[in-house]
């Protein structure tokens, strides 16, 4: 049975969606890009993650042309600049986002990462948007933990439906502070970058001789490993880019993916979780 989690009492997805960043930034590799997320949510990955920022809204039109026809298919997010927070910019930056997406509604509208306009006020700018209708749910990106209790502190910021960071084998600060702080208040996390950034700490991951060796015993990959790591706690979700259909299908499998105790003991030793505080990692 795939994993799913819960956003509100009516709202399950699956616990593996699409991430689009860098999508948008080469006409050439548009098509692809269309019929990747098109297979994702063929594979049942509804979930799709953008971002004004991303290609400067062109993955925005990526995932647009992807939904043309099917927009009910999907649980759509995106994302703001902060310095697009404040009670009036957020109202056009969200009608930007709307138009370059081809729908009247998101389903989760998050602030990326927090600026200099005050919580309340951004607080008060995603009221008025649910309130128009333009947005169903919001929430927060890269938020640690002193600036998520001080949202919840906040007037309204309760409602903040979750908040997306940094999360995968080898960046697991999260596990000793900020994951329990979400859980207690039952909101979920959103991973971005599961299987970690190209380049060497990735390859260091896909290289690692625990993973390979207990990927190998399952008869899946290590990116599929990763993904049922990362998809084991309560209330996370990965949001692996979707690069290629293959690429989909293969993050789809993961879903069904269970770890041992024993798997999840060999992968502690190789990669150990935070013995303290450690400060957000945000790419």
């Amino acid at each position: 049975m795939n994993k799913a989690i819960a956003f509100d009492e009516h709202t399950r997805l699956p616990a593996i969606g699409q991430g689009t960043w860098y999508m948008g930034e080469e006409a050439a590799r548009r098509r692809e890009e269309v019929a990747a997320l098109r297979a994702g949510l063929d594979a049942g990955l509804t979930l799709i993650d953008t971002a004004e920022m991303y290609a400067d809204g062109g993955a925005e039109e990526v995932v647009g042309e992807a939904l043309r026809g099917r927009r009910d298919d999907a649980f759509l997010v995106s994302k703001l600049y902060p310095w697009n927070a404040g009670e009036t910019d957020a109202i056009d930056a969200c009608e930007r986002s709307l138009r370059r997406l081809g729908t009247d509604r998101l389903d989760l509208y998050l602030l990326h990462w927090r600026g200099n306009v005050p919580l309340e006020e951004t607080v008060r700018a995603m009221e008025t948007l649910q309130q128009q209708g333009k947005i169903l749910r919001w929430g927060v990106s890269n938020f640690d933990v002193d600036d998520l209790q001080e949202l919840l502190e906040e007037p309204g910021g309760a409602r903040c439906a979750t908040n997306q960071v940094l999360y995968h084998l080898a960046s697991r600060g999260i596990e000793f502070d900020l994951l329990p702080v979400c859980q207690q208040h039952q909101m979920p996390v959103m991973a971005y970058c599961p299987l970690a950034q190209a380049g060497r700490l990735r390859q260091a991951l896909f290289s690692n001789e625990t993973l390979v060796e207990i990927a190998q015993q399952k008869g899946i990959s290590v990116a599929q490993l990763l993904l049922a790591w990362v998809i084991r706690k309560e209330g996370v979700m990965a949001i692996p880019k979707a690069s290629s259909q293959a690429h989909v299908k293969e993050n789809a499998a993961a879903l069904q993916i269970r770890l041992s105790d024993d798997e999840l003991a060999r992968i502690n030793q190789a990669f150990p979780p935070p013995q303290h505080k450690m400060a957000l990692d945000i790419v």
